[in-house]
């Protein structure tokens, strides 16, 4: 049992009991955390609204078995507001939560993926670029810090040079025609482009993009993302596209 410190994004909250919380944490060094916050509820808490999701904290735990207990919490960057207050916005950080939960492991150290999903919350909360693609460059690249980095260029199969024009999910990306098999997909060339900006970052190629390749893109992004997660993201259910 010892006490430590972290960086740490609210990824969850959950009610216990009548004024207590449960939090679910992505930390920068020991990865997803659960923690009792005791007291948080109540109208004189002193951290209360600093535990929302979205907000990224400076927070001091007390191990615990089981779960953690929240002893302070110091507010890094406020996201939770500006977040809040848009509802695309919203629902896009909603399952950049969701995903960042079901990619990242307890207790073990999750640098990469902490720095991404506080970049895209601070894209998000400072409407940077539009909300879906923050959403589809952080779906993309969270997958591949997590080792499935997709092709969108060369064939994922037997790397022949690209650019190809089938995508299939099961080969992780891009094949040519070798490698075709039933089943893929053929984007348009305009979508491929799209997706290989939003996963290597060039917003100048994404920002330029026209909503119809927008669109295709994240049907792909999102049949992607459940097919190596083996089940759905639930919160993309609610998610607005252009």
């Amino acid at each position: 049992m010892a006490l430590y410190r972290d960086a740490a994004i609210v990824l969850r909250a959950q009610k216990l009991g009548e004024a207590d919380r449960i939090v679910t944490l992505l930390t920068r060094q020991h990865g997803k955390v659960r923690a009792v916050a005791k007291g948080v509820r109540r109208t004189k808490s002193r951290f209360g609204a600093r535990l929302e999701p979205f907000m990224v904290v400076d927070v001091q735990l007390y191990e615990g078995r089981s779960l953690d207990t929240v002893t302070q919490a110091e507010t890094l960057a406020p996201y939770g507001d500006p977040i809040a207050r848009d509802y695309v916005a919203y629902t896009a950080a909603t399952a950049m939560l969701e995903t960042a939960e079901r990619l990242t492991e307890e207790r073990e150290p999750a640098v990469q993926q902490f720095l991404l999903l506080a970049g895209g919350l601070s894209s998000l909360a400072g409407q940077e670029h539009e909300a879906g693609l923050v959403l589809d460059s952080y779906l993309l690249r969270s997958l591949a810090v997590a080792g499935w980095a997709p092709s969108f260029h060369d064939c994922a199969q037997c790397g022949a040079e690209g650019p190809q024009r089938a995508f299939n999910l099961a080969s992780g990306g891009t094949v040519c025609p070798s490698c075709r098999t039933p089943g893929s997909a053929s984007p348009a060339l305009a979508t491929l482009e799209l997706l290989g900006a939003l996963l290597v970052g060039d917003w100048d190629v994404a920002d330029a993009s026209l909503p119809q390749h927008r669109r295709e893109g994240s049907g792909l992004v999102t049949a992607f993302l459940q097919w190596h997660l083996e089940r759905g993201v639930r919160s993309l259910r609610l998610v607005e596209r252009v």
